[in-house]
């Protein structure tokens, strides 16, 4: 028995190959999924950003099978969760990386950072989710990174606050998370390019729960705002203390707190706060043109699904999505070395924005993406300046 055990492994290979349903796909048969591997924080303190990047992505994932899918087959989605931890990122990777065409994933930079090397290395076309610049600088070639980067958050403020004609500002930022470093050391470098003086510069941990010394520092400065760089829980504890402070100078947030994952714990204490995010989030306020049409395919049915308009985090899970979706078209193959390079000169509009890949740009986006927002009502509504921005940026792309 055990010598006809060969022969038969043989006999369904075969059987397996010649039923594939005929069109060619190098190793598998035309009607084999296009695997697309997830990593994102379902556990951990980043489990509010990753469950929204999972659903938008399940939804992009849903409408292109609905069209019929990708090159005649079905999309699946294999998800993992790197319980927002960089080494539980590199176990869910080295887990599908074998069964998987492409990745997306985590939102966690730090994670995005470690899983980073090893899909270079395997040359895995990689859409990041995390905003930190050093997954980008220097450029690897199979690395791309989907929401603005953290230096672009940097210089749109910078951009704002030059309007508003305040000259001297304050910075607190996390030292222990990569996001925030990368927007703070941006924010220094770029400050005298808008003739802005940091007078400020105060670095905390994640696990900080008092900032009552950040904002004692500031009051006894000439800082006329307060750029808060943060993710996850420190977003919503600093900015519930600053209310309780009787701070007056301006608190200034970065995109991380858009969504209802900070709206809805800071409840009324938010009216009137400035908060950045994505073109997306604030695509009711846009005049019409293809990127509201981009925006409304996504916020509409999004919205019906979950009971909510789209965050800050799904907007990126969506983003990247389209883009990998494209470029699989444009390669008309699930080859890595061809997905890779379609992504590199990809010119796309998605509900972050227009990007445009290349050889020597991997973030593909620019700051005149981001939006500067103040909240009323409990929603984001663009400031006055960023309505005239960002109306400048949605006519150009007609």
């Amino acid at each position: 028995m055990r010598r006809l055990l060969p022969s038969l492994v043989c006999l369904l290979l075969a059987a397996t190959a010649c039923g594939g349903g005929g069109g060619g796909g190098g190793g598998s048969g035309a009607q084999d999924p296009i695997k697309v591997g997830l990593i994102v924080s379902l556990t951990g303190n980043y489990t509010p950003l990753g469950s929204e990047d999972k659903k938008a992505v399940e939804l992009a994932v849903e409408q292109v099978n609905a069209q019929g899918g990708l090159l005649g087959r079905k999309v699946e989605l294999v998800s993992r969760d790197d319980k927002t931890a960089p080494d539980q990122g590199i176990v869910a990777y080295n887990q599908i990386k074998g069964e998987i065409d492409a990745l997306i994933g985590p939102v966690f930079s730090n994670s995005a950072l470690a899983i980073e090397p090893l899909a270079q290395r395997d040359k895995m076309p990689y859409l990041s989710l995390a905003p930190a610049q050093e997954q980008v600088e220097p450029i690897k070639s199979y690395v791309f990174v989907t929401p603005a980067l953290s230096s672009m958050y940097a210089e749109r403020y910078l951009q704002y606050i030059q309007s508003q004609g305040i000259k001297t500002v304050a910075v607190a930022w996390d030292s222990k998370s990569a996001y925030s470093v990368s927007g703070h050391k941006s924010m220094v470098a770029l400050a005298p390019k808008y003739n802005v003086k940091i007078s400020v510069d105060e670095p905390y941990e994640t696990t900080t729960s008092d900032f009552s010394p950040v904002f004692q520092h500031v009051r006894d400065s000439d800082a006329e705002a307060l750029v808060f760089w943060g993710s996850g829980a420190p977003g919503v504890t600093a900015a519930k203390q600053y209310v309780a402070s009787g701070l007056k100078t301006p608190l200034f947030l970065t995109a991380s707190q858009a969504s209802k994952l900070w709206l809805e714990p800071m409840g009324a204490a938010a009216e009137g706060m400035t908060v950045q995010s994505a073109i997306g989030v604030v695509g009711e306020h846009l005049p019409d043109g293809k990127q509201k049409q981009i925006i409304d395919q996504m916020a509409k049915p999004y919205q019906q699904k979950h009971g909510y308009p789209p965050p800050q985090f799904a907007q990126d899970g969506y983003s990247a999505s389209l883009l990998l979706f494209e470029a699989i078209r444009k390669a008309n193959s699930t080859d890595k070395a061809k997905v890779q390079q379609a992504l590199e000169t990809m010119d796309l509009i998605t509900p972050n924005g227009r990007f445009r890949y290349s050889a020597t740009d991997h973030s593909g986006l620019s700051p005149e993406f981001i939006s500067v927002n103040t909240v009323k009502n409990g929603q984001f509504v663009p400031t006055d300046w960023a309505k005239q921005q960002l109306t400048k940026t949605v006519t150009a792309a007609g």
